[in-house]
């Protein structure tokens, strides 16, 4: 079974997107801090990270340009989830390192679509 790490500050997205994983058949574990996410990674070791942008400390941004810039965590996928729909912010997203993008509101299918594609 794939783990996947959430980092979302809302407990309503977390728990949206970790029953879609579930029902799916993977693993999901959540981090609400973007300051804590280093460590969940170590010791969580997943498969693919969905990463919220407007979080407080750190926005995903961040926290993406971070992990990616890091010889451990860089090879794992990181998937921006935003409500932040503008080409621009796809953009940024992706020089900052993000390997895909999905818009909030979603659906189970965008979620898991974009999933399948990294794990």
């Amino acid at each position: 079974m794939k783990k996947i790490l959430i980092c979302d500050d809302s407990v309503a997205e977390t728990r949206l997107m970790q029953s879609v994983l579930q029902q799916a058949g993977y693993w999901p574990v959540a981090v609400s801090d973007s300051r804590q996410i280093e460590q969940s990674i170590e010791v969580e070791r997943p498969s693919l990270i969905l990463l919220d942008v407007v979080m407080p400390d750190r926005n995903g941004f961040q926290v993406c340009r971070d992990l990616k810039g890091s010889a451990e965590f860089s090879r794992i996928p990181v998937i921006i989830v935003s409500s932040k729909s503008q080409e621009s912010d796809k953009f940024w997203a992706q020089q900052q390192g993000a390997d895909g993008y999905v818009v909030k509101p979603f659906t189970a299918v965008q979620l898991l679509d974009a999933v399948k594609r990294f794990v």
